[in-house]
């Protein structure tokens, strides 16, 4: 259930959402971390999350999301076959050891990026994309491109994470990024799961997919994984079990065995230690509201629609929470017309506010209900002149 306080207030509209707050303080040795409970939009676990660091490989995923992009607007087909310049060649590093006599289809890039993590493989998506041929004019594309989907702390130098100087994200961006490619992406998504791809058989110790959690019958689905000696082993994971699905981003993990480990620990965490519950129903009046001159003297709060939050298992199920309105409501009121606002504050969780709403229509009232209004007003002003005594 939940404790409810009504609050009538001309300023309800200046108050602002709390700060994402640490849930149950999950302990992670990671620099920097976030997760996400997709459908509810709660904030799990939120340490350093608005910090730029290097994401190594797992910016990556921003040079899949803008193939991706084109391949929809068919600037990009999967059967297209791409050539390999000299600069694509010489990376190092993870790679698909592509070399300038090679034309390789886009499919292949595709799944040479997410499962073999290739280096080279991103510059030639880089170069058939850029604006002006070159790895340099895609990052400044993919950084404009970046801010458009609201990741504001993003910045590339190239297509796959290399070490270079301002080439930085953070880990609430790669959520964004991560959500975005599942949301807008499901025809490509299911790549992200693929544990294993073979290419053209010329890189035998290369064909496994890094991701630790793919393996272990979690419900782990994506996304990429990512180490540099600066940016340390980092994850951008994804995980759906019984219709939930919680996204999460470690960074600056100090061995690929850590990252493992925290990776699933962060999901069994997430799925067991919260759980969805329905707190008000769009049926049910939660709190009513006064109302100025109307034909009934108040009128029922309700959610738009049944308010399922995410919850934390071991809380009981006494919530915090205020009804905030400005009132009284003036008259007339539709069914439906928003009135209030809900504020729930679940403890260790942000904050969670939701719009209230009229459960029913009150028209403006009569000359009777006018009469005894303006009667009550003067009387309660006489009653304030004279202290009360008349």
């Amino acid at each position: 259930m939940m404790i409810l306080t009504m609050v009538r207030s001309g300023l309800a509209a200046a108050l602002v959402a709390l700060a994402p707050l640490t849930a149950l303080a999950f302990d992670t040795s990671a620099r920097a971390a976030y997760v996400l409970d997709v459908g509810t939009g709660t904030v799990l676990l939120s340490k350093n999350a608005d910090e730029p660091l290097p994401p190594a490989s797992m910016s990556k995923l921003m040079t899949l999301y803008v193939a991706f992009e084109a391949l929809r607007e068919g600037r990009l087909t999967l059967d297209e076959t791409l050539p390999v310049s000299t600069h694509a060649m010489s990376y190092k590093g993870s790679t698909m050891f592509l070399n300038t006599q090679d034309k390789v289809r886009v499919e292949d890039l595709l799944r040479g990026i997410i499962v073999l993590s290739g280096n080279d493989a991103c510059v030639v998506i880089a170069e058939a994309l850029s604006p002006d041929g070159t790895e340099a004019g895609f990052a400044r594309y993919m950084t404009q491109r970046a801010k458009q989907l609201g990741m504001t702390n993003s910045t590339f130098a190239n297509s796959n994470g290399w070490p270079a100087a301002g080439h930085r994200m953070s880990v609430h961006d790669l959520a964004i990024l991560a959500n975005r490619l599942i949301v807008d992406f499901p025809e490509f998504y299911p790549l992200f799961a693929e544990e294993q791809y073979r290419f053209d058989g010329r890189a035998p110790s290369n064909t496994r997919n890094r991701n630790p959690l793919l393996t272990l019958d979690i419900g782990a689905d994506g996304l990429k994984t990512g180490h540099t000696s600066e940016a340390g082993y980092g994850l951008v994971g994804s995980a759906q079990q019984d219709g939930r699905r919680v996204i999460f981003v470690i960074s600056g993990i100090d061995t690929e065995t850590t990252r493992a480990e925290e990776a699933a620990a962060i999901v069994n965490w997430s799925f067991r230690q919260f759980a969805e519950k329905t707190v008000a129903r769009s049926d049910t009046p939660i709190a009513r509201a006064e109302v100025w001159m109307g034909r009934d003297q108040t009128v029922g709060l309700v959610p738009v629609s049944d308010l399922t939050v995410l919850l934390p298992v071991l809380l009981n199920d006494d919530v915090p929470a205020e009804v905030v309105y400005s009132g009284p409501v003036q008259a007339p009121i539709a069914e439906g017309q928003e009135l209030a606002e809900l504020v729930l504050r679940p403890e260790g969780l942000p904050e969670i506010r939701r719009p209230l709403v009229a459960d029913q229509a009150v028209p403006y009232g009569g000359f009777t209900v006018r009469l005894k209004t303006a009667a009550g007003l003067l009387l309660g002003r006489a009653l304030e002149q004279t202290g009360g005594a008349l």
